[in-house]
């Protein structure tokens, strides 16, 4: 697993999470949640938007909002 990315702001009401990026995701992809050496859940990318328009993929310093399964706070990291 490499790091391409962690949590800037998490909207409950939404379960939407910003996440700024140090690497490449798109939609398909599996990834991971986690706190440290703990997993917080994983899951497939569904959907990520880039000022609020659809895009298929984003990369290195990107901030992209994507729907998220699980709670998450800021700082979490996000791996691929």
């Amino acid at each position: 697993m490499k790091k391409v990315g962690k949590v800037t702001h998490y909207f409950d009401n939404l379960g939407v999470a910003v996440l700024k990026l140090d690497g490449t995701i798109a939609v398909g992809d599996r990834i991971e949640f986690r706190r440290g050496e703990d997993k917080l859940f994983e899951q497939e990318v569904s959907s990520l938007q880039i000022d609020h328009e659809s895009v298929k993929k984003a990369g290195k310093k990107n901030d992209v909002a994507m729907k998220v399964e699980g709670k998450v706070r800021e700082g979490v990291e996000v791996y691929k």
